[in-house]
């Protein structure tokens, strides 16, 4: 009976040692600007060997006034948490074993084979989809990211938009009308559309055979190599605060002489940010390559609200909706580069080419660099939307700068 008391008494002191055991995180802001709502990455290995965590451990995270804060332990085991830094400062954040609060999801998404293979992402800010093999088998052709808007909420609204879109009862009631009562059948499908604004957005942006709304491609003698749609998908975090997607598509001919090109996608969004992260790298291919991040153009040349600077790293572009008249706002577009741009800019179809193989679309706004064998190339593509809290280009092209410069110029997070 001691034996046993004594094992029970030593178990309970070395938990609470481990609660007591607290580790530091130190963010430091050397920039003349406010880093608000920004999100840090450490080391979850490094936390639990501070802490003496066991292999079901949890944490608490806690900001300087006590405070505590969400986080999320990602699939490659880092702790992630917002930040908030003034210009010029430091903040200090306590990490310690404890049972957290539960976390609103705020960043997820998921693939939906119900509408061929869609897979579609959001968090508080913005939405966007891209496009899978049962659509590619289709054979329309739609390349790039599509961007849906999202305002008068913070909460996921994905989820219901394609339930509303593809409600059987609602397409078989669709179907049975159109014959009778074209009228009401047109009624019931504005009703239960994801193409009409309920309340909290809606997707009003064209995608078609272009780069759409900031996806990458290889660029062979001037030309851009479009990759269609991903092959397979693993989603591999999926909330609260960061959703994270890896992407694969088909063995594709980049030039003649080089062999078959895989290429591998991931990325991610996190919680409060109008920027996906992503790293895309190529297998198979045999010499250096342009890279050319893009977005699409709906409109003729000298008439496309356009922002292009290759030194620091960032291209947007203010679309003007897939239905203007519809009063459906302005949808602002962003590309930022963090690595070595060496040229950016509008370039604009052939009037042959813009008719026959891109839809109609008018050109792209394109971001350029060298893309290495082997390498991987990360950059970021967002959107933001006119009725929702930017409301011009020239708050856009502000964001957008600034967190070209931010992520030029990471935090530097300390661990102690």
């Amino acid at each position: 009976m001691k034996k046993i008391l004594f094992v029970w008494m030593a178990a309970f002191v070395m938990i609470a040692c481990n609660e007591s055991k607290t580790v530091t995180v130190t963010v430091v802001n050397d920039m003349a600007l406010d880093r608000t709502g920004e999100m840090v990455e450490v080391s979850m290995g490094e936390v639990s060997a501070l802490l003496q965590l066991s292999n079901d451990g949890q944490i608490v995270v806690n900001d300087a006034k006590g405070w505590e804060v969400p986080y999320q332990i990602t699939f490659d085991e880092k702790v992630i948490f917002r930040v908030d830094v003034p210009a010029g400062a430091s903040a200090v954040y306590t990490i310690k074993a404890g049972i957290p609060a539960d976390v609103p999801v705020i960043a997820c998404g998921r693939h939906y084979p119900e509408r061929v293979d869609d897979i579609a992402w959001e968090n508080d800010k913005v939405a966007f989809r891209t496009y899978g093999p049962a659509l590619q088998a289709t054979g329309e052709r739609a390349f790039g990211y599509d961007v849906w808007t999202k305002y008068n909420t913070a909460e996921p609204v994905v989820e219901a938009r394609y339930a509303r879109e593809l409600n059987p009862e609602t397409l078989a009631k669709i179907s049975s009308l159109r014959p009778v009562d074209p009228v009401a059948a047109a009624a019931l499908r504005a009703a239960t559309s994801y193409h009409v604004d309920h309340g909290d957005g809606l997707d009003c942006y064209k995608v078609g055979p272009t780069l759409g709304g900031g996806t990458a491609a290889l660029m062979v003698e001037g030309r851009i190599v479009y990759p269609y749609c991903y092959e397979t998908y693993e989603i591999l975090d999926n909330g609260p605060l960061r959703f994270t997607l890896q992407l694969q598509y088909a063995p594709s001919r980049v030039a003649d002489h080089s062999p078959d090109v895989v290429e591998t996608r991931v990325i991610s969004l996190d919680a409060g940010s109008y920027m996906n992260r992503a790293v895309v790298s190529y297998s198979g291919l045999n010499e250096p390559v342009e890279i050319a991040a893009g977005i699409v153009l709906h409109e003729p040349e000298g008439t496309a609200v356009v922002a292009a600077d290759a030194a620091n790293g960032y291209v947007t572009y203010a679309d003007p909706t897939d239905n203007a008249d519809a009063g459906n706002g302005t949808i602002f577009v962003g590309v930022v580069a963090p690595g070595r741009v060496k040229e950016a800019g509008a370039v604009y179809f052939s009037k042959e080419e813009k008719e026959k193989e891109r839809a109609g679309a008018d050109g792209h706004v394109l971001a350029v660099s060298d893309y290495e064998p082997g390498a991987d190339y990360v950059y970021y593509f967002g959107s933001a939307w006119s009725k929702a809290a930017i409301k011009d280009a020239a708050g856009w092209d502000s964001y957008v700068s600034e967190f070209a410069r931010r992520v030029r110029h990471p935090l530097v997070v300390t661990v102690e």
